[in-house]
């Protein structure tokens, strides 16, 4: 079975194609009619097959926190008065996704951010060792990691209480002005379904080479989206997200890059992919600074 197969199989079992736990907060309904594997754009190859790289040591500009019950990166400076809530993928805290947080938080020279990175997986994240899955063990271990530490719902459920306790970090001590969320590969589903139709939290949202990019997601998204799609997506899920969205959008297909190039498998040794890698955040800091 590909790994694709068994992450939408697993996404079935956890109860992503039916009714989502947050549907009074971020998602009206999670009906099984429309999330079918017609619907739903299958994992990119590359996500499936290519291990991190890790280029090199880098020296995180921020700390660990305890926001919402979870240990959480937290970035950017004190005063920000905005914010980001910024969901990995699923191998969870890698250099490359700390310093492209580093990056959002404080390379605006107009607006500054406050960025948390919560550990959703609990210190337990997708281990690299399961791919390529290629033995029975793998593709048990993959599945169960997609039925419990990534399943969606249980992780959407978990964000009201993470904002409501990192608005206290706000300079004011009550709340944020202003939030945003930006996603990564798995995590763009989450961004994605939580800018849904019952949001009243995000004012902008921000997917990186999505995984499960659905069209019918895009119809009940209510917060201006961004798309940066790499040239393993399916080109006509991203069209056709982009061609249902009801809000200002950007989306950008980085023709040279392979999935992940934003996060874990960004290979920043090569000059072609950190200038792609750094153009890329530099795009999503642009879309939050005129949406957001």
């Amino acid at each position: 079975m590909r790994f694709q197969q068994l992450l939408i199989t697993s996404l079935r079992r956890s109860n992503i194609l039916c009714a989502s736990p947050l549907r009074s907060h971020y998602v009206t309904a999670l009906r099984p009619a429309r999330y079918t594997i017609a619907a739903m754009s299958k994992p990119s190859d590359a996500c499936c097959s290519i291990p991190p790289i890790i280029s090199g040591a880098y020296d995180p500009k921020g700390d660990y926190k305890t926001v919402g019950g979870l240990k959480t990166y937290v970035t950017g400076p004190d005063s920000a008065s905005e914010a980001i809530l910024y969901v990995y993928d699923i191998f969870g805290y890698f250099p490359q996704t700390l310093q492209g947080a580093d990056i959002l938080a404080t390379s605006d020279p107009e607006r500054k951010y406050r960025v948390f990175i919560p550990d959703f997986f609990e210190d337990n994240p997708g281990d690299i060792s399961w791919l390529p899955a290629n033995t029975e063990e793998k593709k048990k271990a993959l599945a169960e990691f997609f039925k419990t530490k990534a399943d969606i719902p249980t992780v959407l459920a978990k964000i009201p209480g993470i904002v409501a306790n990192a608005d206290k970090l706000a300079p004011d001590g009550s709340s944020f002005t202003k939030w945003a969320i930006i996603g990564c590969c798995w995590g763009a589903k989450v961004a994605s379904l939580a800018a849904g139709q019952d949001n009243i939290v995000f004012k902008a949202a921000v997917q990186c080479h999505p995984a499960l990019l659905d069209p019918n997601d895009a119809k009940q998204v209510t917060a201006p989206m961004a798309v940066l799609a790499s040239k393993d997506e399916a080109v006509d899920a991203v069209k056709a997200y982009q061609e249902n969205l009801k809000v200002p959008n950007y989306v950008e297909t980085f023709s040279t890059q392979i999935h992940g190039w934003m996060a874990a498998r960004s290979n920043l040794e090569d000059p072609e992919v950190r200038k792609e890698y750094e153009r890329g955040y530099r795009t999503a800091l642009d879309f939050l600074h005129d949406h957001l």
